[in-house]
């Protein structure tokens, strides 16, 4: 019976493999929500790149508006 009490508590205070499994577990959560939410994401990663280049076209064209080449 100490024994088995013993093996407890040491295997309680053991924290050697925890940052793994914490990292694992993080790493499996963020790849569930992906599948989960793909086109959610891919429709928010579109809609921001179409905004970057419609800005990006509007200052390039005021640019070659004002100083043409």
């Amino acid at each position: 019976m100490h024994r088995m009490i013993g093996f407890w508590k040491k295997f309680w205070k053991e924290e050697d493999g925890v940052g793994v499994v914490e990292i694992i577990l993080i790493l499996v959560v963020l790849v569930a929500l992906v599948v989960i939410f793909k086109d959610e994401v891919t429709s928010i990663v579109q809609k921001a790149f179409k905004s970057i280049t419609g800005g990006a076209n509007k200052i390039i064209g005021m640019i070659q508006f004002y100083y043409p080449i």
